[in-house]
């Protein structure tokens, strides 16, 4: 779109656009935790939530060039809008990744420059990868002052696009059980009937739920 003059128009940018994009959500709740594993599909899943937020071309330039004759006032405006914009796309793409990760590129300036790293780093998925995971997958451990139920959902993104069965994880997961849960622990262990993964969070969410209202119970009556 060209103005009077022949020239490309700079696209009128205020603070009312930016603030009316900007939802008021955590970013990328809805989203699994990039654990360096799947990386084409953690890929294709930010680039829809930052679309739907309407910051993906943010991905794609690393800073905004406006024509020389733009206006001192509307130069400032457009330049700082440009920088918030920036700064929400690239603080959504951070806090969909884990927290080694997002520590890791969290000094990175432009959305742009981390999309960059991201795709240089982990486009090629390789079988050295993979052991990689698998063996921070056997390395995970559970602590006492920590949910199990969270850490067990983590557990099972670190092993989610490996090719492992049901019948390994399972015990693999019961034995990270951090050691306040020795008891049950035992007691998953000799069940003789047949267990998923789904039904093991489920139990362990019941028995998380049972601990946390006994301490409550004991704090009450102290």
């Amino acid at each position: 779109m060209t103005n009077d003059n022949g020239n490309q128009a700079v696209p009128m940018v205020t603070a009312n656009a930016s603030t009316s994009r900007t939802p008021a959500l955590v970013a990328a709740e809805k989203l699994e935790k990039y654990f360096e594993i799947n990386f084409k599909r953690w890929k294709q899943k930010m680039f829809f939530y930052l679309t739907t937020l309407s910051l993906q071309e943010f991905i794609k330039e690393y800073v905004l060039v406006l024509p020389n004759e733009t206006p001192k006032n509307e130069h400032f405006l457009v330049i700082e809008v440009w920088k918030h914009s920036n700064f929400l796309c690239k603080n959504y793409i951070l806090s969909g990744m884990e927290d080694d990760l997002y520590n890791f590129y969290s000094g990175v300036e432009t959305s742009k420059e981390l999309w960059t790293a991201l795709e240089k780093k982990y486009k090629t998925e390789d079988v050295g990868l993979k052991k990689f995971i698998v063996a921070k997958f056997l390395d995970y451990k559970m602590v006492n002052n920590k949910s199990v139920i969270t850490k067990s959902r983590n557990c099972k993104i670190f092993i989610e696009g490996l090719v492992i069965n049901e019948a390994f994880q399972v015990p693999a997961m019961i034995e990270k059980l951090p050691p306040l849960w020795k008891d049950f622990k035992n007691y998953l262990k000799y069940k003789q009937k047949e267990m998923f993964l789904e039904d093991l969070i489920v139990r362990l969410r019941i028995e998380e739920t049972t601990k946390l209202l006994k301490r409550e119970a004991v704090e009450t009556q102290q």
